[in-house]
């Protein structure tokens, strides 16, 4: 049984900084294809960044570039999402999802999806 579990998210002022940790159990971060995404209210899911299986390939969502990194550590096998310089806009829930094929243009098309963790980002 795949499960996906985020955690890290929380309240923090713009500015900040904050890293989203993402633990799998069932797979493995070297075989499935790992993302990130997120949804805000009243949004549709978007795709934040994404990291291929086998060579460790990002690609990001679109505008996503600049202030996301995506790292994974496979012997704890867990992916990582490095936050920086986190706006209001930034407020949603994220989730991590894994996709046996790899995310094509880091879409939200997963075969697997965690349960999301919220951050807000507020003053």
């Amino acid at each position: 049984q795949v499960q996906l579990v985020e955690s890290g998210g929380g309240l923090v002022q713009p500015g900040e900084s904050l890293t989203l940790s993402c633990a799998a159990s069932g797979i493995t971060m070297t075989w499935s294809g790992i993302g990130w995404f997120r949804q805000a209210p009243g949004k549709e899911r978007q795709g934040v960044v994404c990291i291929t299986g086998r060579d460790g390939m990002i690609t990001y969502g679109e505008s996503m570039f600049g202030r996301f990194t995506v790292f994974r550590d496979s012997g704890k096998n867990e992916v990582y999402l490095q936050m920086d310089n986190l706006e209001p806009e930034d407020t949603a829930v994220y989730y991590c999802a894994a996709k046996r094929d790899g995310f094509e243009f880091c879409q939200p098309r997963a075969d697997y999806w965690g349960q999301g963790t919220q951050v807000t980002v507020s003053s």
